[in-house]
């Protein structure tokens, strides 16, 4: 499950293409991008004006780079801030972003730039994907869980009461700047939610990466090992993406988790109680568990998953999360609103083993309610 990579302007620099026809693009990772925005996007499409979505608190930290960037490029930018947090993934903040877009003047010729997380490259693609019935976007992710997985693949959207991410569309951009040099600035519970999702790519399909990160873990949240771990998760859902742009079949396993951490995230409100990452650490270990009980793979797959997101300071039960919980028919509605849903019947992506994860369809929701008892008791 890989894709080839080709070195760019230095050998400190790694491409990823994301083949899709026409809509393919380059994921560019490496330290220092952001003071190389402005000369890419002029040279992706010369005399094109930009919109830079961001939050408050990025916009502090990374803004002004940005801007003196595009600036230095002759290129016209429009900043447009919103709060931080998975609160501004709404349908008021979109309407917010879109009118701000619009009062730019942005055409269909320009772009959005969404510097910040996965709430702002989320948000801000979903705003682009419908100003003036699309507008193209660059992605600038500026936190591990964004530079691996949501500023890759063109997801796009917000949440609702009734679950996460339920509004959206596939709007993919037009460029990724991975620049792992503003990963130092993320605190320290932000860099290990990201972890996860790094972690993700090797449970559902690549053993070897899974025992690297085993062994290699500290490099990672030390700084040796981030562009590497980038770098091969890039690789990964690049190569799924280009097979499945659409989730239509294997894009699903990138799910792996996320049925049971969608509903938690739902459970807690979309609070500062839970990140999403942490969510989806929980959601991997409680889907390993349950692939177990249908007799899928051993138990040592979840104790093997367990004890790895443990090191790393992840939480990987129930109990682990602070405040009340639904119980396991309230949390078994939840999962009822996932995307994976087909006319009422649950679909979980489970595993055989490390690195062997498969989409299960037609899952019964009594195994599922047992092994929520025996979680939210245990």
């Amino acid at each position: 499950m890989s894709v080839s990579e080709k070195i760019g302007e230095t050998d400190k620099t790694t491409v990823v293409p994301v083949a899709l026809d026409d809509r393919s693009y380059e994921i560019v990772i490496g330290a220092g991008l952001i003071d190389e925005a402005g000369g890419r996007i002029a040279r992706l499409r010369p005399g094109a004006a930009v919109a830079i979505v961001s939050d408050e608190t990025v916009a502090k930290l990374h803004l002004p780079r940005l801007e003196q960037s595009l600036a230095a490029s002759n290129i016209r930018a429009k900043s447009i801030l919103i709060p931080p947090g998975e609160h501004s993934k709404n349908f008021a903040s979109l309407e917010r972003v879109v009118a701000s877009i619009l009062d730019a003047k942005i055409e269909r010729g320009d772009f959005v730039i969404a510097l910040g997380g996965g709430v702002v490259g989320d948000l801000a693609g979903f705003a682009a994907a419908v100003a003036r019935r699309g507008v193209d976007f660059v992605q600038i992710p500026t936190t591990l869980l964004a530079q691996v997985d949501s500023s890759v693949g063109g997801k796009t959207g917000i949440n609702t009461k009734q679950g996460k991410n339920l509004v959206g569309a596939f709007h993919q951009p037009a460029l990724v700047l991975a620049d792992i040099s503003l990963l130092d600035t993320l605190p320290a519970r932000e860099f290990r939610a990201g972890y996860a999702e790094v972690v993700k790519y090797g449970l559902i399909g690549d053993a070897p990466f899974f025992e690297w990160l085993e062994s290699s873990r500290s490099q990672v949240f030390a700084g040796p090992g981030r562009a590497r771990a980038v770098a091969q998760s890039c690789r990964h859902k690049a190569a799924i993406v280009g097979r499945d742009e659409r989730e239509s079949g294997e894009r699903a396993l990138l799910n792996f988790g996320h049925t049971f951490g969608h509903a938690l995230e739902t459970a807690t409100g979309f609070s500062d109680r839970l990140r999403h990452g942490e969510a989806i650490a929980i959601g991997m270990v409680l889907a390993s568990r349950l692939s177990a009980e249908l007799g899928f793979c051993g138990a040592d797959v979840e104790q093997r998953t367990a004890t790895h997101f443990q090191a790393a300071g992840l939480p990987t039960r129930l109990q682990d999360i602070p405040g009340e919980l639904p119980d396991a028919d309230a949390m078994l509605a939840l999962m009822g609103q996932d995307k994976k849903v087909r006319r009422g019947a649950l679909t979980f992506i489970l595993t055989k083993g490390i690195g062997k994860a498969f989409v299960q369809p037609d899952v019964e929701p009594e195994p599922v309610r047992r092994m929520l008892e025996e979680a939210i008791r245990n």
